[in-house]
């Protein structure tokens, strides 16, 4: 029985490098284990659907916040930012790419947008990168750094949901802890991320490159020529929604809440038209949904692996090792959620999975609530940066390859991988013993 979470496992990431699309590796893998540990398909399916109820509070935060940044896109706001930007910035290459990195790090928390501001912020800025000789391997590392780092350190806006799922994925296994413990076993790990990030920027990718060349740019920068915009009611009544969200969220300790608030202020001052009301849930859909349905998914797998007794035979048949290699279970386990994570793309996906696999060993081999958070987080957060198919390197690529001059794989997975992973990995064990 004990092998039914190894092979299930590998299924779902041999599936998934494979680029069959990570929704029905998981559920393959689920069938596979429910078939191994004696069910039919018919109840397997079963047991998968009863088990995506207890992620449906985090589905529904990411489509309400989806049509939330599709509204706030609408407005125009970012536009101004990416003038600002170019007219203080210019030339100041450093600077430049930690104000990006920055301005990523919002779009988790404070204006929890996710990935939908960078086909806006970043075209623009591509001809002042070739101007600059930027490195454009430096911008990737900043847009992945801040769609990562600030949802693994802090406790707000998609950083409160993924600490949140956290904790719900320990306490269905049996270990109760509060979200502010989550977040404080977190910053060792985080803290990692932002030394690769200074890694990244002041030594890696510092010195000029020279842009890559390709025909027929004239096209491409005109499309991105736009009329000059002043601020305005508009941009006035979206900053006081996204500060009644954030308000509200904190207040009720729900994203949905604070997402559905800042979509009420929205509507109800004419911000944005009530009659595209319909676009703009397709936009939000469509950018948030398929993350969703990931996590309810997993969820599913989760439950199946939990049910069935497959994770209780895993860990009986090791208990004898458990008790005195804490040290070689860290390690062994964050090998484990950096293949899951790399294979899935989603870092919020895997902890349903990781949490039904690592809270009955880590408890077994006397982790601390704390560490056994520290070594699910980051897991989780684990190959997200550096995974082909994650919203973390398809988003930076999306917008440093609009003139063809980016390529996915060598100019952002790879520079990620390595800049982010590593320091994770390290920063992350660490904390499990120490924690």
């Amino acid at each position: 029985m004990e092998w039914v979470v190894v092979i299930s496992v590998l299924a779902m990431i041999l599936l998934s490098l494979f680029k069959v699309h990570v929704i029905f590796a998981i559920i393959i893998a689920a069938i596979v284990a429910g078939l191994m540990a004696g069910m039919n398909v018919q109840d397997t399916v079963a047991m998968l659907i009863d088990g995506m109820g207890g992620q449906a509070s985090t589905a529904l935060s990411y489509i309400l916040l989806g049509v939330f940044a599709a509204m706030i896109s609408y407005t125009g706001i970012t536009t101004l930012l990416v003038r600002s930007l170019i007219r203080v910035l210019t030339g100041k290459k450093t600077m430049l790419v930690l104000a990006i990195a920055g301005i990523a790090s919002l779009s988790q928390n404070l204006v929890p947008v996710h990935i939908a501001f960078i086909p806006i912020l970043i075209p623009p800025l591509l001809k002042v990168f070739d101007q600059m000789k930027l490195d454009r391997r430096a911008v990737a590392t900043a847009l992945t750094f801040g769609l990562k780092a600030p949802y693994v350190m802090i406790p707000f806006g998609f950083g409160l949901l993924f600490h949140q799922t956290i904790q719900n994925g320990m306490g269905s296994n049996g270990v109760q802890i509060g979200t502010s413990e989550v977040a404080l076993s977190l910053l060792i790990p985080g803290s990692g991320m932002i030394i690769g990030l200074l890694i990244a920027v002041l030594v890696t990718y510092r010195r000029n490159r020279e842009p890559k060349q390709v025909l027929e740019m004239d096209s491409f920068q005109q499309s991105h020529q736009t009329t000059e915009i002043t601020f305005n009611r508009t941009h006035l009544i979206t900053i006081f929604a996204i500060v009644i969200a954030l308000i509200v969220q904190l207040y009720t300790e729900s994203l949905v809440i604070g997402a559905l608030a800042g979509v009420i202020c929205m509507i109800l001052f004419f911000a944005v038209p009530l009659k595209q009301g319909d676009a703009f849930v397709q936009q939000g859909v469509g950018m948030m949904g398929s993350i969703a349905f990931v996590m309810l998914v997993a969820a599913g797998f989760g439950h199946i692996l939990t049910e069935t007794g497959a994770v209780d035979a895993l860990v009986g048949s090791s208990s004898d090792m458990l008790a005195s290699h804490k040290a070689l279970i860290a390690l062994i386990l964050l090998l484990v959620g950096l293949l899951i994570t790399i294979g899935i793309g989603s870092s919020f996906g895997t902890i349903p999975i990781i949490s039904a696999l690592y809270v009955p060993i880590c408890l077994a081999a006397g982790f601390s609530p704390m560490a056994i958070a520290a070594l699910i987080g980051t897991s989780g957060a684990l190959g997200d940066a550096g995974s082909p198919a994650s919203d973390s390197t398809l988003g930076p690529t999306s917008g440093l390859s609009a003139d063809g001059k980016h390529h996915h794989i060598w100019d952002t997975c790879v520079p990620t991988f390595l800049h982010f992973n590593i320091p994770l990995f390290i920063f992350g064990w660490i904390a499990s013993i120490i924690l």
